[in-house]
């Protein structure tokens, strides 16, 4: 690994991801719906901790809460990604996709 690689790059293999369902497009589907509801739950969540901090008032606490704000921030940042999260669940059985029965002359 160079220098310059993020170390957080995880080259998969994609026949691997393409077995789960038979279909590689499938899987990548279902692994982007997933991403998408993980990433929505982690920004409820920071926005949630972030309001904690808010207020209209300008006093000398700002600054302290400042800093714990730029930590809990620091400390999302630093979570791993919600597609490297719904890659991993998808690899482990965690997640499922329900189909939808299509009704025919619809």
């Amino acid at each position: 690994m160079s220098a310059n690689t993020n170390p957080s790059i995880i080259t998969r293999n994609t026949d691997d991801i393409a077995a789960v369902t038979g279909n590689l497009y499938e899987s990548v589907s279902i692994i982007s719906k997933r991403a998408r509801q993980i990433s929505s739950k982690m920004k409820e969540e920071l926005n949630n901790k972030l309001a904690e901090f808010a207020s209209g008032v300008d006093n000398l606490e700002e600054v302290f809460e400042n800093r714990e704000q730029i930590e809990i921030s620091k400390f999302y940042e630093r979570m791993p990604k919600p597609g490297s999260i719904s890659i991993d669940e998808f690899m482990e059985g965690k997640t499922y996709n329900a189909y939808r029965e299509v009704e025919e002359g619809k």
